[in-house]
């Protein structure tokens, strides 16, 4: 006797890409009240906290294209919220600032993400969300290894 086939909610990655759309759907209807997307939100974020200052670093550091950082720095700074800055140590490279705007709006966008979080996974305890956070960390550190933390200028 043959097994049935599997369905769609018999697995696994159905029910996270739920998870995901539900929390990142969430998140863009709240950003964008603040003309301000997602994406646009991972590198203000990113500059923001000085987890990476130049295009290349930050798209290692979000684990998405050059050139789509690229954009979204373009569009960021058309907004008025990022700009390009020469380095001082080094012609070549280009780093990123944040404008005040940038810097005043980057906190309370970080405030929606928390409430976002929240609003998904307050339910758990802390331990429960530390566990998963811990799985799906080396879920996906399997796939893609984290990048290296850039050097601190």
């Amino acid at each position: 006797m043959t097994a049935p086939t599997s369905g769609l909610r018999d697995h696994l990655g159905y029910w996270l890409r739920r998870l995901s759309d539900e929390v990142h759907g969430r998140f863009e209807r709240q950003l964008a009240e603040h003309g301000v997307t997602v994406s646009q939100w991972a590198v203000l974020i990113t500059v923001h906290r000085g987890d990476a200052t130049t295009t290349r670093e930050v798209a290692r550091y979000i684990d998405i294209d050059v050139g789509a950082v690229s954009r979204l720095v373009d569009r960021l700074i058309a907004k008025g919220l990022m700009s390009r800055e020469a380095d001082p140590g080094s012609r070549r490279i280009l780093r990123l600032t944040l404008t005040d705007a940038g810097r005043d709006l980057a906190p309370r966008l970080a405030e929606i993400a928390d409430r976002n979080d929240a609003h998904f996974f307050a339910h758990l305890d802390p331990d429960q969300r530390l566990q998963l956070e811990k799985w799906i960390r080396h879920l996906v550190g399997e796939a893609h290894p984290e990048p290296p933390t850039p050097p601190l200028p």
